[in-house]
């Protein structure tokens, strides 16, 4: 609120009427400012933060119409510039809303989450209609047997990207059950997939159980390999060790050529995030950190899974 001060003459007598008085007591001002504090709360901030829905995002029907594309034909047409928009989307997006509680739902259905996101299209890919993204983003998964957190983790995360203004595609990989989970081969896998179906400029791993609470966290790649899940809850929102790079990390398609992509040799749990952080390391490449308020995430609970013996 803009303060505008200005400079009064005020006459004094001896005869101050009762209402001068009170203008001119402590309680006056006091009372003002309780007034003006619950006029705030009461009318400036009326959301209940605490039961904010992440899924109920997008309700106001001017903000679709504006930033949704509903469109669900033409998908073979979708590496086409044709239909883009000429101008290029704000650098920080009008839509972002900063830091939300994650609503972990086992009610979520994928009939609902279907008809909620009718906008994405095309095998999971979304783009803004009104403005051309500044980056094609492509969120690799390495994935198995977690269908309760794919749930929820996809109710939570189209509308995080939507409002970021993202040109982006989703990729679930998975391994045959019979094969010891590998998260390094998984990524390498689907960022060659990705490759061959767009042409994206950023790669973002992502493990499926780690929501991200803030939207100023931007899923965007720089000069720099970044290192996103800074602040997880499990870690009471600090970072467990410096060389960690696991979790969410992103990078360009001309650094994870650089350094040859993950290692397909750590099988089970562990170790494929901190060989690739010493691959970065070895080529002389510093790794990006964003600040611990804005790149917080909520880690879904879960079993360990069995650790690498070599990590």
């Amino acid at each position: 609120m803009t303060k505008h001060l200005i400079k009064h003459e005020i006459s004094i007598t001896k005869e101050i009427s009762f209402c001068r008085r009170l203008v001119f007591t402590p309680k006056f001002y006091l009372a003002l400012l309780v007034s003006q504090v619950v006029i705030l709360a009461v009318f400036v901030y009326p959301r209940n933060f605490q039961n904010y829905d992440p899924l109920l995002v997008i309700t106001d029907q001017r903000f679709q119409e504006e930033l949704f594309n509903r469109t669900t034909e033409n998908c073979s047409i979708w590496n086409s510039t044709e239909l883009e928009p000429d101008t290029k989307c704000p650098i920080i997006s009008p839509y972002l809303v900063g830091y939300r509680k994650p609503i972990i739902s086992t009610a979520i259905n994928w009939g609902d989450t279907l008809e909620k996101y009718q906008t994405v299209r095309c095998g999971g890919h979304f783009r803004p209609s009104n403005c051309k993204a500044r980056q094609k983003v492509a969120l690799l998964i390495p994935f198995r047997d977690r269908y309760a957190h794919l749930k929820i983790f996809m109710n939570h995360i189209h509308p995080f990207l939507m409002r970021q203004q993202l040109d982006y595609g989703i990729y679930l990989i998975d391994l045959d059950d019979k094969i010891m989970f590998n998260r390094g081969l998984l990524l390498n896998i689907g960022f060659l997939e990705a490759s061959q179906e767009y042409d994206y400029d950023c790669y973002i791993f992502h493990d499926v159980d780690l929501l991200p609470e803030n939207d100023y966290n931007l899923y965007r790649c720089s000069d720099l390999p970044r290192h996103m899940s800074v602040a997880i809850d499990k870690f009471n929102y600090k970072l467990p060790y410096d060389a960690i790079f696991g979790g969410v990390s992103a990078m360009t398609k001309d650094q994870i050529y650089f350094v040859n992509g993950f290692s397909n040799k750590f099988s089970g749990w562990g170790g494929e995030d901190d060989d690739m952080y010493n691959r970065l390391k070895f080529h002389h490449m510093t790794v990006m950190r964003s600040m611990e308020d804005v790149s917080r995430y909520k880690m879904l609970k879960h079993e360990q899974s069995a650790p690498n013996p070599k990590r």
